[in-house]
């Protein structure tokens, strides 16, 4: 007997707000690792990931780098505004950007940023018309890191201070861009990465530039009402080749995250991975058919969002559910500075 379709209702649960993690752990592999592969759960710690995988087996990592995207600033009327820069537009000094102001400035007008450089409002832009088109004086990447703040997630409640810096950010962080961090690879440090090499796991990488819909909760109950929100990503050839490598060697293929899963399994979805940069808006909800990843490694979601819909689908529903309930009577740290779990994809 098949299971009536699933409503967004069916992904939330219930979290204790003291398991929501304000601040990475002291060392980025002292976190803890739920192993969730086998039938019951096994607590871990992340340090021993490589010795949980094989030689031969291929970890596929997200180089995007975290830009400080947050501005403050006002409108020439002395209103005040706070940015979020969803996108830098390549070639130009162009954004997209979401803003939070009393009153939108108008086409035209001009915001000034930390009372240090002024930007043009181009108008609205965006899929559904909701972010604003800037244009900067000079180039933006300088601008925000000489200007912006670590753009936190909305549930850290602390401002953006030194450390977070450096731990809001991966190791191998390389292609600026995005306004998340890929959090699951914030647990990798150089300790791990050697040790990986040193078993004979191979590493690729792909880029995802994550945007800020990733935190935008699901408004509706039907999973088909949902709009994804969009992402630029590339899948270079190494790693198309380093994939078919791994399995002609019978190895597996080791997502690092839900937005390297998101890149290589949209890359894919002709039916063959292909090389390439495009935008993406997969939403990958159970039953979903997955072409390329074997395992993720991933940390623990908000409620009702669509990144527990694609750990659903990946490794099942119940499972996923059942993980999620012995995390948190174990006491397991949620959301981007929290702890990881290893997951097996099964059979939709």
């Amino acid at each position: 007997m098949s299971r009536p379709p699933f409503n967004v209702s069916d992904f939330d649960f219930a979290l204790p707000p003291e398991l929501i993690a304000q601040h990475p752990a002291p060392e980025r592999s002292a976190s803890r690792l739920l192993d969730g592969r086998a039938d019951h759960p096994v607590d871990r710690v992340f340090r021993e990931l490589p010795g949980l995988l094989n030689p031969g087996d291929l970890l596929v990592f997200n180089n995007t780098k975290v830009i400080k995207a947050r501005l403050y600033g006002a409108k020439q009327t002395g209103g005040s505004v706070e940015a979020l820069i969803e996108r830098v537009l390549p070639g130009t000094l162009e954004v997209w950007a979401h803003l939070r102001a009393s009153k939108s400035p108008k086409p035209g007008s001009v915001v000034r940023f930390n009372e240090a450089f002024d930007a043009k409002v181009l108008g609205r832009c965006g899929p559904d018309g909701g972010m604003f088109h800037l244009r900067f004086p000079s180039d933006p990447f300088a601008l925000l890191e000489q200007h912006g703040h670590v753009p936190l997630p909305p549930y850290i409640e602390h401002a953006d201070e030194a450390d977070d810096v450096r731990r809001y950010q991966t190791v191998f962080a390389r292609e600026p861009g995005a306004v998340a961090a890929p959090t699951a690879a914030l647990h990798f440090d150089e300790g791990v990465l050697a040790a990986l090499a040193e078993r004979g796991i191979g590493t690729a990488h792909v880029t995802l530039h994550v945007g800020a819909g990733t935190f935008q909760p699901v408004r509706v109950e039907r999973l088909s009402d949902h709009k994804m929100h969009s992402e630029w990503f590339e899948v270079p050839a190494e790693t198309v080749a380093a994939i078919a490598a791994t399995r002609a060697r019978g190895g597996k293929v080791v997502a690092v995250g839900t937005t390297t899963l998101r890149a290589l399994e949209s890359a894919a979805q002709d039916g063959t991975l292909q090389a390439g940069a495009r935008e993406t808006a997969i939403f990958i909800t159970p039953g979903f058919e997955f072409r390329v990843v074997d395992r993720l490694v991933t940390n623990f979601h908000l409620p009702k969002s669509t990144l527990m819909m694609l750990v659903s689908a990946f490794a099942g529903y119940e499972p996923v559910m059942a993980l999620y309930r012995h995390a948190i009577a174990q006491g397991y740290r949620f959301f981007s500075y929290g702890d990881a779990m290893l997951l097996e994809r099964t059979a939709p």
